[in-house]
């Protein structure tokens, strides 16, 4: 295995760009003052100055450079913290990339809890929901480095207004540098029969916990994870559904409108089951620590755990 995994995960962001920039000179990177924070200065700033465009702290104009920049066949990567990557420039983008169809791809750094310090104001967890909600827009969260890659790679080669959230700590490898990424399809990491676990991103590292936790009690764990939170595979969950009859969520984000919200519009639509969404509940964030922040809102691993040995015992307890 190559050592990607030992790096943080905006320094694999910003040598990956400079991998792609070398194969397509047609990339670009675009920052909003907030280039250390995303892993490209001086990483791509220094090796492709001539691709690496700051505009300052001005997101909605960044948004709007890579439209026009996307509308002459260039290809934009745009970076910055996730709540200026959605909530700050979402008019911006609704028009100048998703209703025009625009190819920018948009990165949102620190999701959710892993913004800690910044406290509330920074503590986007709404972003996946509203992008969702976005026509033509494809969202997605890469759970470590090599899947990160692998959604990059992806990414630079299919035309599409795309947003990707990036954790920007070093992170566990879950994959390996045979990582492929298909937005169509979701990734089964433990195959079960008692519930299904269902993940994505930075959490899926600790649905992977809270999974052989249960392994060891006897609860057996159908586990998914979503890399694509839009398009959604509908199929791989209904079949889990199936199998299991009942299902847990759990996502760096509100519990509203993300991926909770995805896979419970999918299952009342084809396969009503129980389902526990396990997240943040309808708040805004704080200065806290990640540890803080899960015993608070009950969606570490040992909460997963116990949500998840709950369904199965009341679907034990109801055949």
């Amino acid at each position: 295995m190559s050592n990607w995994h030992e790096k943080e995960m905006r320094a694999v962001y910003g040598e990956t760009l400079n991998e792609l920039i070398a194969a397509n000179p047609a990339i670009f990177c675009l920052e909003a003052d907030l280039s250390k924070a995303s892993g490209t200065n001086p990483t791509v700033a220094a090796a492709n100055p001539e691709n690496f465009i700051n505009v300052g702290v001005a997101e909605a104009n960044m948004i709007g450079v890579a439209a026009g920049l996307a509308s002459e066949g260039k290809i934009p990567f745009c970076a910055t913290f996730t709540c200026f990557a959605s909530r700050r420039v979402y008019d911006q983008i609704t028009i100048s990339v998703a209703y025009a169809n625009n190819n920018v791809k948009i990165v949102g750094t620190a999701p959710g809890i892993t913004a800690g310090p910044n406290g509330g104001t920074h503590m986007c967890f709404q972003d996946l929901a509203i992008m969702r909600a976005m026509p033509n827009m494809h969202v997605y969260s890469p759970a470590d480095p090599y899947e990160l890659r692998a959604v990059m790679n992806w990414m630079a080669n299919n035309k599409q207004p795309m947003y990707m959230q990036l954790i920007r700590h070093q992170v566990d490898a879950i994959f390996d540098e045979s990582c492929t990424f298909d937005p169509t399809r979701a990734v089964q990491l433990r195959s079960g029969s008692d519930v299904t676990l269902v993940t994505t991103g930075y959490m899926t590292h600790f649905a992977l916990k809270a999974a052989d936790t249960l392994a060891a009690q006897g609860v057996s764990v159908d586990l998914l994870h979503y890399p694509s939170v839009k398009p959604f595979d509908e199929k791989s969950l209904i079949a889990s559904a199936q199998r299991t009859g009942s299902v847990v969520t759990v996502e760096n984000q509100s519990i509203i409108g993300g991926l909770g919200g995805a896979v419970c519009e999918v299952l009342s639509g084809n396969y009503p089951v129980p389902v526990k969404r396990l997240g943040v509940p309808d708040s805004f964030g704080e200065v806290a620590t990640e540890e803080y922040l899960f015993a608070k809102h009950g969606f570490g691993p040992a909460e997963i755990a116990a949500a998840c040995s709950q369904m199965a015992a009341k679907k034990k307890g109801a055949q």
